[in-house]
């Protein structure tokens, strides 16, 4: 999960895109970056940090131009602590193309291979979307064949690339002296959206972002979505160009998104993802009363932030009291993006803090997005227990997380996941030390999210079901992420033991 953006506008751009990094700083908080265009020069800074920590005014200074893309990261592949594998990554040839990436391509291995046995282009990180912007350019290269850049080659490498790609991509990229380019893989599975606004000059500006939120944050009218397999290239002279360059072509976006990921205020794919959390409250509110006798329940709380609308709709629907329990740090970053467990334990409580006058002496039901490691819950239900509570109740918004999520969102290894295996609730909520565990079902969450946009047939829920929509995961491919990522753990650890 990362925050893409790209602007074409009559001005300069630089500061138009911080801003716009801003409002997607909660798609990830390892590092950021920005490209623009000057002509056909660019201008590039990125680093390691949030976006306020990454970019200082004699950097903002050196961004110069009326194009540009950005970036705030969230590693699922590579190197995490690597400078390197900040984005926007950059290739000289053909034109000069600059490209911003948010999803997880699962053949980035053979990909990478054959662009060096076959293409003659190396890859010089472990990212990718290094990966992605090469065969980009080695396509776009083999479709002009040293002609001019036309619409057809430009969407005609965009095609091929959908036929060499696997997995997830929302991409946003500048090519040197041709605009911008915008694309999304042909199921839809990360955002991307697009809006336009009128200059002071009266020419029509371009931004694509991950969410619309960044659109409205920047005045830009939101035009809808980039559909899956669509590109969308605004050419230097500030035309529009759309074309649908994937044989098939489905809309099945992550259902993640809407439980988790993505701000309550945004729309994605049309589904507004404020009133889809209400409803997943209500569902959730159906499980409680089939698990809980709602006598026993003295109170409802939500585990700050993005519970809060389930949480509230959930008790105003069964008629129980809501209160909000816990104050939350907002200084600190997400518990669920953070590299390691005892990191995140800790961050918890620093994270949060309990209020006791409304814990003691109450059972309190506490409504959680989702439970995925199982490390910050068990700390809140500690939390609670300590300020008070007779008994502490846990309800999870979203169905039990037992399968790897590959295409952006680390959830890489069964063994990670409290619910991985296929574990039985009542040992999940026994390991989390709480009186009760009423998780959505499946069937609920798709309800929730899926009424808001019925064009929508089948969602990406592989973290839930286990069942990939690309068709490519297979028990292999899973077990050799795990292997990497227990190598991975080892090297680490005996790095740190050297030190």
């Amino acid at each position: 999960m990362c925050g893409i953006v790209a602007l074409y506008a009559s001005g300069p751009v630089n500061q138009r895109l911080y801003d716009a990094l801003l409002l997607l700083q909660h798609r990830g908080q390892d590092a950021a970056g920005i490209c623009t265009v000057e002509n056909r020069t660019f201008h590039m800074h990125k680093g390691m940090g949030l976006v306020r920590d990454v970019f200082r005014t004699r950097n903002m200074r050196d961004l110069l131009g009326n194009c540009g893309i950005g970036q705030v990261r969230y590693p699922t592949q590579g190197n995490a602590s690597s400078n390197k594998e900040s984005q926007p990554f950059y290739v000289n040839a053909p034109y000069g193309i600059v490209l911003a990436h948010n999803g997880n391509l699962t053949n980035a291995k053979e990909l990478a291979k054959e662009l060096y046995e076959l293409d003659r282009r190396h890859i010089n990180t472990t990212s990718d979307s290094e990966v992605l912007l090469n065969v980009f350019a080695n396509e776009l290269q083999n479709t002009t064949q040293g002609n001019h850049l036309t619409e057809d080659a430009l969407f005609g490498a965009v095609a091929s690339m959908h036929k060499r790609l696997k997995g997830s991509y929302a991409v946003v990229a500048c090519i040197a002296g041709h605009g911008m380019i915008a694309f999304r893989d042909p199921h839809g599975i990360r955002p991307l959206c697009i809006g336009s606004n009128i200059a002071e000059d009266g020419t029509t500006e371009y931004m694509f972002a991950s969410e619309s939120v960044v659109l409205e944050g920047s005045e830009f009218t939101l035009l809808g979505d980039v559909a899956p397999g669509e590109a969308v290239w605004v050419d230097e002279l500030g035309k529009i160009h759309k074309r649908q360059c994937a044989e098939k072509a489905e809309l099945n976006p992550c259902i993640f998104e809407y439980v988790y990921l993505a701000r309550p205020d945004s729309v994605l794919d049309g589904i507004p993802d404020y009133d889809a959390r209400l409803r997943l409250g209500e569902n959730l509110g159906k499980e409680i009363k089939k698990q809980i006798p709602l006598e026993d329940i003295d109170v409802v709380m939500p585990i700050p932030d993005s519970s809060r609308p389930a949480a509230a709709q959930l008790a105003k629907s069964l008629g129980l009291e809501y209160r909000e329990g816990f104050i939350k740090n907002r200084y600190v970053g997400r518990t669920f993006i953070m590299p390691g467990q005892a990191i995140r334990k800790k961050s918890v409580r620093q994270k949060l803090n309990a209020m006791k006058v409304e814990f003691v002496g109450k059972n309190v039901l506490l409504v959680d997005d989702s439970i995925v490691r199982g490390t910050t819950i068990t700390e809140i239900v500690r939390m609670a227990r300590q300020s008070g509570a007779r008994k502490v109740f846990i309800a999870s918004g979203a169905p039990p997380v037992r399968y790897p999520n590959v295409y952006g969102i680390d959830m890489p290894t069964s063994s990670e996941l409290i619910a991985g295996d296929n574990r039985p609730t009542e040992e999940i909520r026994m390991e989390i030390g709480a009186d009760a565990l009423v998780y959505q079902t499946l069937e609920g969450m798709i309800d929730a999210v899926g009424h808001f946009n019925p064009n929508i047939k089948a969602f990406d829920c592989s973290c839930f079901d286990g069942k990939y929509v690309t068709g490519d995961v297979t028990p292999e491919y899973i077990a050799e992420l795990e292997r990497e990522r227990l190598e991975s753990k080892q090297q680490k650890k005996k790095a740190e033991s050297e030190d």
